[in-house]
């Protein structure tokens, strides 16, 4: 079995975040990047499925040179091999036309994406893939199983959990339940040396359209102060939300 793990390159959640040139642009002096927390999950599935079952796990980002870090790093934790394709991640439909050409091209059994990335959670990729190539396709998945061609897996639907059984060909947009918190993978001292001699392959990007574009980014709101209510003044605190807050 031949699996494509998508990698996002996304600021780790300590970072401070600011933006530039009138809040239009992300200013990424300082920020630390890492494997997007979804992706991640299913990088450790399908290493799970490498030591298993013997299959393949090549690992695939769209980005310019400063994410190959980023893509070593899951190297070191055990993916075969990695594809760069050497373009800006502009929009959604542009990184999902990336993957379907390396997909396509690459004739892959299992795809798994993170359901969304960290950073714009944006959610849309995995499901443009699947419907750019006409390949099964599941949502918020976590669990999964693979028997030849058949599989089974679980995802979370409102309410409750949704078990499901398709075949491969199979894109799936994975998150947390994949695997345990605790069965990730940190890269040992034997990874990282052997990740230097993996393959690292860089790809041109194929054309495609950018249909959107960031116009403006503004932070959240600062949260007011807080203010403390002796224990004994009930009168105060339905002052307060009644009036203040507006709660009541």
């Amino acid at each position: 079995m031949k699996i494509l793990v998508c990698i996002s390159h996304v600021p780790d959640t300590t970072s401070k975040i600011n933006f530039t040139n009138g809040d239009s642009e992300f200013d990424t002096n300082g920020v630390q990047y890492v494997i997007n927390p979804n992706d991640e999950f299913g990088l450790t599935r399908a290493i799970w499925f490498q030591e298993q079952q013997g299959a393949n796990v090549t690992v695939v980002n769209v980005g310019g040179p400063d994410t190959e870090p980023t893509l070593r790093k899951a190297l070191a934790i055990g993916a075969n091999e990695a594809i760069r394709v050497n373009a800006n991640p502009t929009d959604g439909f542009f990184v999902a036309k990336q993957l379907a050409e390396v997909i396509k091209n690459g004739g892959y059994d299992l795809v798994i994406a993170g359901k969304e990335s960290l950073d714009y959670n944006g959610g849309m990729v995995p499901g443009m893939i699947a419907g750019i190539l006409g390949h099964n396709f599941l949502n918020s998945c976590t669990a999964l199983t693979v028997d030849g061609n058949n599989v089974k897996a679980v995802r979370e639907i409102d309410g409750g959990k949704e078990t499901v059984s398709t075949t491969l060909p199979l894109i799936i947009g994975g998150q947390k339940g994949l695997v345990e918190e605790k069965d990730l993978r940190i890269p040992n001292m034997r990874g990282i040396m052997t990740a230097r001699t993996k393959a690292l392959t860089i790809l041109e990007p194929v054309d495609a359209a950018v249909n959107t574009k960031a116009v403006k980014f503004e932070k959240p709101a600062p949260k007011s102060a807080v203010k403390l209510v002796s224990a004994d003044n009930l009168d105060e605190l339905i002052n307060l939300l009644h009036n203040e807050a507006k709660v009541i």
